[in-house]
Parts: structure tokens; C-alpha cells; sequence
């Protein structure tokens, strides 16, 4: 305990964490930290596990957490004890060795004055390093289930002495299939000790977990922060809705058009991030790629890189970003949306941290407009709409960087070598002119591809108010189809020439060396075509599924693009062989 006698004049933010019931020590520890105010977590949680209560706490990831769990921990256990009396005393669960080894640097720092001692033990490093520092002895134990619950079956962690377990992140290790692992090391932990339980969402298994193993637990809920009316939101949350042949090149446009400081892309897989990570450094971004393929020492030097603000993407998927407590991301990017309203909250929580705005992209695909309307509904915040930018507005934007790189100057002064120029030039050329001219060179420095691009149709849906009718449709009849409408399945044969499409175009028929025994229905077809070849489902004509193969009518204007987009893609699992129906000939 510290001599309160030595230590200076309390101020506002000490007596705001002492009034939580907190060990002098530990508020002196925050204060030097440079904290100010117990957040809402804090407030809530840390008085009852002060008093030894069971805690099952509902808060977002950047909500102060680990505090909120670690101070009482560290309060409850006191003082270090000598070494050959030192036995875990404290173990809280995580879900990826990056919050280990965050979660434990905490502990250290809070911890320093009481003499703590923390171990983070997880996957991925050396065993013989865990087992001579378990063996020296520690005080608080942060580690993940897998590698917990392996040094519990080798008897080189024991629980006997444990006061405290934590599970942070709860829903994240249940979400990693840890579930097991989870009920195993709580088996193994004394029947007597503190639980405390936090997760950003309380789905049906976090509270079967609770339920079974923590005792008459006080409920803590922190709602996510609602925006005051008339207030703009603290995290901007758009979507792009566009072809999945364009989404490179419209994730591109929106990251030139918001230039991020450092942003997090999430992707579906490992050989997306790699394909992504690749194709990003190609434009010229500094991209590095985080998955689950990686060594541990390659994770460290990317995460390192990007703290440091060497690299200004992450591409990772969600396996490997959980867990990651970075302050300073100013962008989410969604490359596909979420499967889940859950892991769109996740995955959106690791911006606008610490009080600082963020923005969060998702680029959509028509067909996943409803994910979008389901996200909505469940986090009860609207996501705009936004059209992909134009190669007009990448050029607008380029010019108001050149002017802001002009105003720097202007207020660097230096000037005084380039007037010369200027006043050779002023003799012959009006002043205006010259000042263009030196614009025009400035900001032909800096051209990007973006200005030998084409543009990116948007592929939004129209509002179900705005789709036509069918009998104010050319050409349609009362036997046509509307857009979003099971395609048509033609019986009869139809070898013949095939006559126009639904604008009025030509048409041809596909032969595609996949049918009935394969699986295959119309839906398939229409998917895959509409999805890998940007067509639009309208304008498929009549299907006929055969038992090995399958005839489709397309615009013949776009027959060689679908046959090229369908030898890259499957479809039911298996290789697509596309080429035109020798009928047509």
C-alpha cells in the first residue's frame, strides 16, 4: 500500500475512481494513466465485483472493459505475495492472442504499484517460455481457452488458488467454437470464485453459459450510444451497392474520394485478403493482409506496421481481426456484407473509438440489399445509399487536395526562388493565367489511374415503388415476368434461332454442360449468370434444363462476357463448360 501522506493533492478524476470503492493504489495508478472519468462500463461494473458479486455486463468493444473488469480484479486480490507463496490468483479468458497479450499490458500497467504479476499465455508461442514463468510464478493469468485448457490437462496451471475468472469477449470465443473449452476451464476453477462475463451481444448461448456457471450475477447493460436529434452520428455508415466485377475498383474510387488514415478491410477469406492485399498495393496503397495463414511473428510485424502508421490498409478477415484493440481506425471497410447483423456490429465497433469519428463502408451486391435491411433492423440505425464516386468527382477531389497543398505552401512562405519565374512569365502572360498553369502541372502530378478509368454503374435495386408494371413494360405481355420473379423454365424444345430480348436486342442461347443430375435449377443459372456477369436477371430469356446440360437465352451483345464470367466461376460445386448453342449458328 502507498503512503497516501507522499502522494499529491487528489484531483477531480482521483476522487471520481476512489468513489468507486477502488484501492488508493489502483486510482493512483489510472490517474497516472491519465484517466479522467470511470466510463459507463466502469461505473456500472466495477463497484459490484468490488463487493464480490457475479457480473454479466453488456457493452461494445471501445467501451473501457478491461478496466472495468481489471481494476476490481487487481483490487480484490491485493498485494503480491512472495514468490514461493504466488499462485494464479486472477484468469481472464480471451479470444485471440492479440487481446492477450493487450488485456495482460493492462493488468501490468494498472497492477504496477501492488507488485502484480501477469502472464498472457496463448497459441502460437513457445511453450517452454509459459512453463519457466508459470513455474517462477504469477498473479494474474490472461490467456486464450485452447491454450488454457492444454497447460490445465498438463498440470502446469493451477487454479486451485483462483479468486477471479473473466471472460472477455464472450460471445467472440463462442463464435470461434471455444464453447467447450470454455466449460471445461470453468469446471476446473474452485466452485467459490468471482465470474465475471462481458459481450458485446447476449445472444441464446452467451446466456446459457451465464446461467449454468455464474451465481445470481448482477446485470450490467451499456446501450450503445444513440445520437441526439438534430446531431450528426459519430460513426458515418454508408453502402455502395455495385457488381462484384466492379467492387475493386469501387473500393478503390471510395478510398481515394474518403482518404483514410488507417482502415481496417474486412473480407469473407484468407485468399481474398491475399488477392485484395495484392491488387491495393498494385494502385498504390500501402495494404498488408491479416489471416489466420499467418506465423505469429508475421501477425506481430504487420499489427506493429499498421500502430505505426507504416501501412494505411488492414485486409483481414474476422477470425484474425478479432480481438484487435487499435484507437486509431478512422475507416471499416465491409468488401462483402457481413453474414450477420452481429459481426456487421463487430466489425463496425473497431472505428470511431475514444471519442473520435469514424466512417463505416460496406460495398453490397444487389442481390444482398435485404442483409443491409436486416442490419438496420437490428442495430436500429439507417445506412445510407450512397452512389459509387465518378471519375468527376476523383478529379474535383484531386483539385481541392492541389488547393489545399497550394494553401500550405502559401503559409510555409519560402517563396522568394520562384518569384523570378513569375515575374519573367508576367510581362508576356496575364498573372491568372500563369497561376493556372502552375495549378494545371500541380495537379497533373498527381493523376492516378482513376482518369483512364470508365465509369462504375451502380447496381441498386429500384425501390419496389418504382419497378414498372408489367403491362407498361415493352414487349411484355400478361404471361411476362417481373424482375425479381423465379426465372422462367421453358419445357418445350427450343432449338430454333432465338428472336429478341426483353430491350429489344438479340439474343442467343448458351450451352452449358451442366443439368438436371448435377443438381442444377433455374435460380443456379440466373444467379450465376446475373452475379459473375453483371447482367441483370430481366434480361435472361427462356431456361431449358436437360438431364447434362442446360440452354439459356442471353443478349447476344453480352454472350461472350457471360461464357468468360462462367468458366471462372462454379456453379452447385462444380466447373461451369459455357459456350454457344451450335444451334445458333
Amino acid at each position: 500500500m502507498i503512503d497516501e501522506s507522499t502522494q499529491e493533492p487528489q484531483s477531480a478524476s482521483d476522487g471520481a475512481f476512489l468513489a468507486l470503492g477502488l484501492d488508493p493504489a489502483l486510482v493512483a495508478a489510472v490517474a497516472a494513466l491519465g484517466y479522467e472519468e470511470p466510463t459507463d462500463i466502469q461505473r456500472e461494473a466495477i463497484p459490484p465485483l468490488i463487493e464480490g458479486k457475479d457480473v454479466l455486463g453488456q457493452a461494445a468493444t471501445g467501451t473501457g472493459k478491461t478496466a472495468a473488469f481489471a481494476l476490481p480484479m487487481l483490487h480484490r486480490i491485493g498485494a503480491a505475495t512472495d514468490d514461493d507463496m504466488r499462485v494464479v490468483r486472477g484468469l481472464v479468458l480471451v479470444p485471440t492472442r492479440e487481446l492477450a497479450m493487450q488485456v495482460a499490458e493492462a493488468v501490468h500497467r494498472y497492477g504496477r504499484q501492488l507488485g502484480i504479476r501477469v502472464l498472457p499465455i496463448y497459441g502460437g508461442q513457445a511453450m517452454q517460455q509459459q512453463l519457466r514463468a508459470l513455474k517462477r510464478g504469477v498473479d494474474v493469468v490472461v490467456a486464450t481457452p485452447g491454450r488454457a485448457l492444454d497447460h490445465i490437462r498438463r498440470r502446469t496451471l493451477a487454479l486451485e488458488g483462483v479468486k477471479m475468472v473473466v471472460l472477455d469477449e464472450a460471445d467472440e470465443m463462442l463464435d470461434m467454437g471455444f464453447a467447450e473449452d470454455l466449460e471445461a476451464i470453468l469446471d476446473a476453477v474452485p466452485e467459490t470464485r468471482q465470474t465475471a462475463l462481458f459481450s458485446a451481444t447476449m445472444a441464446a448461448p452467451i446466456r446459457a453459459i451465464a446461467a449454468r456457471h455464474l451465481n445470481n450475477p448482477t446485470l450490467v447493460t451499456i446501450a450503445r450510444e444513440q445520437t441526439p436529434a438534430g446531431e450528426a452520428p459519430r460513426v458515418r455508415e454508408v453502402a455502395f451497392v455495385v457488381q462484384r466485377r466492379h467492387k475493386v475498383a469501387a473500393l478503390a474510387r471510395v478510398l481515394d474520394m474518403e482518404g483514410p488514415t488507417s482502415a481496417i478491410v474486412f473480407c469473407r477469406t484468407r485468399t481474398e485478403v491475399d488477392e485484395l492485399t495484392e491488387t491495393l498495393g498494385g494502385r498504390g496503397y500501402r495494404a498488408e493482409a491479416l489471416h489466420g495463414g499467418l506465423s505469429q511473428e508475421q501477425r506481430d510485424r504487420v499489427m506493429r506496421r499498421f500502430r505505426d502508421g507504416a501501412s494505411e490498409l488492414l485486409v483481414a478477415t474476422d477470425v484474425a481481426a478479432r480481438g484487435l484493440d487499435i484507437e486509431h481506425v478512422s475507416h471499416v471497410v465491409n468488401f462483402d456484407v457481413p453474414s450477420s447483423p452481429d459481426a456487421y456490429i463487430h466489425r463496425v465497433g473497431r472505428t470511431g473509438r475514444a471519442g473520435r469519428e469514424g466512417v463505416a463502408i460496406t460495398l453490397a451486391e444487389a442481390r444482398e440489399h435485404r442483409l443491409l435491411r436486416n442490419i438496420e433492423q437490428v442495430t436500429k440505425r439507417k445506412i445510407a445509399i450512397e452512389s459509387v464516386p465518378t471519375v468527376h468527382d476523383l478529379r474535383a477531389r484531386r483539385l481541392e487536395q492541389t488547393k489545399t497543398s497550394l494553401e500550405e505552401a502559401l503559409a510555409a512562405g519560402g517563396l522568394e526562388p520562384f518569384r523570378v519565374i513569375i515575374e519573367s512569365l508576367a510581362d508576356e502572360y496575364d498573372i491568372m493565367d500563369i497561376a493556372a498553369a502552375a495549378v494545371k502541372l500541380a495537379d497533373s502530378a498527381g493523376e492516378g489511374a482513376a482518369d483512364e478509368e470508365e465509369e462504375i454503374p451502380n447496381a441498386a435495386p429500384p425501390r419496389r415503388e418504382e419497378r414498372p408494371r408489367r403491362d407498361d413494360r415493352s414487349g411484355s405481355s400478361s404471361k411476362g415476368r417481373d424482375r425479381d420473379a423465379a426465372p422462367r423454365r421453358d419445357e418445350r424444345p427450343s432449338r430454333g434461332k432465338p428472336g429478341k430480348s426483353r430491350s429489344g436486342g438479340d439474343v442467343t442461347k448458351l450451352y452449358i454442360a451442366l443439368g438436371r443430375k448435377a443438381g442444377v435449377r433455374p435460380g443456379d443459372l440466373v444467379g450465376a449468370i446475373a452475379n459473375e456477369a453483371g447482367i441483370d436477371s430481366g434480361d435472361i430469356g427462356a431456361i431449358e434444363i436437360a438431364d447434362r446440360f442446360s440452354l439459356v437465352e442471353v443478349p447476344d451483345a453480352s454472350a461472350d462476357e457471360i461464357i468468360n464470367a462462367l468458366r471462372s466461376t462454379t456453379i452447385r460445386g462444380k466447373r461451369v463448360m459455357a459456350r454457344r448453342d451450335r444451334a445458333n449458328d
